[in-house]
């Protein structure tokens, strides 16, 4: 199965032709399968253009997808909870993304590094 959790922006990016994410996507593509969680599909769908329906859906459709099961509902809410009594905040999409991660033993592949950095035992993909 998937090794690697790719998180909304770079699908974003991706979709804009934005070239260092497309050789980036590429290159990891080669040798892991990648993945998105239910709610980068979600943020993508909800921000593309009418013009870029089939390309979003082209692109989306050869990744897979992790639901937003309860074990990610429970567990995202427990994280947010821990991080907001350490007056550290994160986003929903984002805690999702990273407990999605976290129970799937998936590496985060993100540009927004500093949003997940906060996440205990998240594995970060390194990024050029």
């Amino acid at each position: 199965m998937a090794k690697i959790l790719l998180d909304s922006g770079l699908i974003i990016r991706h979709l804009r032709n934005h070239q260092p994410t497309v050789q980036l996507m590429r290159t990891l593509g080669q040798t892991e399968r990648l993945a998105i969680a239910a709610i980068t599909r979600l943020e993508v769908r909800a921000g593309m253009q009418s013009e870029e329906r089939y390309k979003t859906q082209k692109l989306i459709s050869r990744f897979v997808c992790y639901d937003l099961d309860s074990t990610v509902a429970d567990r995202t809410g427990d994280l947010i909870r821990s991080l907001q009594s350490k007056n550290q905040g994160i986003s929903i999409p984002d805690a999702i993304i990273a407990v999605t991660a976290l129970v799937h033993q998936l590496t985060v592949v993100t540009y927004n590094q500093a949003h997940f950095a906060i996440v205990p035992g998240l594995r970060l993909h390194p990024l050029p």
